[in-house]
């Protein structure tokens, strides 16, 4: 029997991307490669992707200066497959946000860093006041373990925030802020035990997945995250953020502040359960900060 040492397409396929690179990042890496014709192309998109995104390829030549080959081949030095599909990608573009295409006023300058942090915690203050915050006190304070869930970049600070706030007053927690590291840790979960599943859209996939799968095997979950967001669903109990985001992309998200308030709610509730413990805990960690980098007695404590 003559047997082949034959490779199968499967074994010889390249793994496709699950998806497409940003198209005007890549115009402007292109850009310096390009004819000066195409070039035309380019400048007529960056000051006016909407009309390019609903022309015909004629009505793009004309308006650019060019000829309607010029236009074809333009798209496909972007790696575009053709006109059409160049449309496509710009419609996706602006769908991402157009103040992430065009400048903002100047006026919504650094002391709009003041004015959006205020304007966001008094709403959500409002939110907070209808949540039931002693309910999820209950449900930390009563849990064998708390295990904090959180992706991305203010998640992740505010998991991690979590823990050096609930630690210091003697509870068992750890925060696990990185992708699979929360399913892992949510299969191995008892019904004694608590997840808090931070995230402000209550959209990010891998904190979601890992909340249900912590209740499949009968682990409560308390989320702090957007009003009715699929996170807000699968959570036992739910602690509402409204993210205030504005034109003005250049600062971080607001959101955050709203979401440490939320965690710091959750410490002070927690420290008022048990103040004789809460204040032994504290002057102990007091006296060890204060041996080893001395100041006067207002230094914060770990912060």
């Amino acid at each position: 029997m003559l047997v082949t040492n034959k490779a199968t397409p499967f074994m010889e396929s390249e793994p496709a991307l699950s998806q497409e690179i940003d198209i005007l990042s890549l115009i402007t890496a292109r850009l310096p490669s390009l004819r000066d014709a195409e070039k035309k192309v380019a400048g007529l998109i960056f000051d006016d992707i909407d009309f390019v995104a609903e022309a015909s390829i004629g009505e793009i030549a004309k308006r650019a200066e060019v000829s309607d080959a010029t236009v074809t081949r333009f798209a496909r030095a972007v790696e575009c497959r053709n006109v059409r599909d160049l449309k496509t990608r710009l419609t996706r573009a602006l769908a991402a946000g157009r103040r992430f295409i065009q400048e903002a006023s100047e006026d919504d300058g650094l002391g709009v860093i003041y004015d959006t942090a205020a304007q966001t915690l008094a709403l959500n203050r409002t939110l907070m006041e209808q949540a039931d915050i002693e309910g999820a006190v209950e449900m930390l304070d009563s849990a064998r373990q708390i295990l904090v869930f959180g992706a991305g970049g203010g998640s992740t600070v505010m998991a991690q925030e979590m823990q050096f706030r609930l630690v210091r007053l003697g509870y068992a927690i750890s925060a696990y802020p990185q992708s699979l590291l929360p399913r892992m840790v949510a299969s191995t979960l008892e019904p004694n035990d608590v997840v808090v599943a931070l995230s402000v859209s209550g959209y990010t996939p891998e904190i979601n997945e890992a909340a249900e799968l912590a209740r499949e095997y009968g682990a409560r979950v308390l989320a702090i995250t957007a009003v009715g967001s699929p996170l807000a669903r699968i959570a036992d109990i739910s602690l509402p953020l409204a993210a205030r985001e504005t034109d003005y992309i250049y600062f971080p998200s607001s959101s955050r502040y709203a979401m440490m308030a939320a965690v710091d709610m959750l410490a002070l509730g927690l420290a008022l359960r048990h103040r004789m413990r809460t204040r032994d805990k504290l002057r102990r960690l007091k006296i060890t900060l204060d041996a080893h980098r001395g100041g006067d007695n207002r230094q914060p404590l770990g912060d």
